[in-house]
């Protein structure tokens, strides 16, 4: 695979979304948590997300229950979290499994692409980072202590590359 754009996942309301409709966007994709010390970084997570969503940027958040038990909520209580508390526009998706023999197809691609630390391929914790770019390939991966706005130079790198690239 060399591309995210075969994948689908169920958005925060049960949708089936295709990934296909992504195509030609940069992409930032996070596992959240609401529980978490990293939390905050919802803020910057949207913040972002509307300053370049104009220029064909999206972060996708893909709420996920497997580091301390940090996001045992359902979908529609997640949804309301991240509306009041951090006006959360960009895409949420349904919790998912990000390692272990259940990580959506989606993780195992991404984490394959983009390994973390001396190669490990294991998400270590909440929001960690994945950068794509226009082709739907991983560029980098980041982990959960980098702040959302250290990426914002290269997200304005990657969109400054014309589409026809793609």
């Amino acid at each position: 695979m060399t591309a995210i754009y075969q994948f689908s996942a169920k958005d925060i309301t049960n949708q089936l979304i295709s990934f296909e409709q992504y195509r030609g966007q940069v992409l930032l994709i996070v596992n959240t948590a609401s529980e978490c010390g990293f939390t905050p970084q919802y803020k910057g997570l949207e913040a972002i997300y509307r300053q370049y969503k104009a220029q064909g940027f999206a972060v996708l958040g893909f709420p996920c229950n497997q580091f301390g038990g940090q996001e045992t909520a359902d979908e529609q209580h997640i949804q309301h979290f991240c509306e009041l508390n951090f006006g959360v526009t960009f895409p949420l998706f349904a919790k998912i499994d990000v390692n272990g023999e259940h990580a959506h197809p989606l993780y195992q691609y991404l984490k394959k692409a983009a390994p973390g630390l001396l190669g490990s391929e294991g998400i270590k914790w909440n929001f960690t980072k994945f950068l794509i770019n226009r082709q739907g390939e991983v560029v980098e991966r980041f982990s959960p202590t980098t702040k959302p706005e250290a990426i914002s130079h290269k997200i304005n790198a990657l969109l400054a590359q014309t589409k026809a690239s793609y």
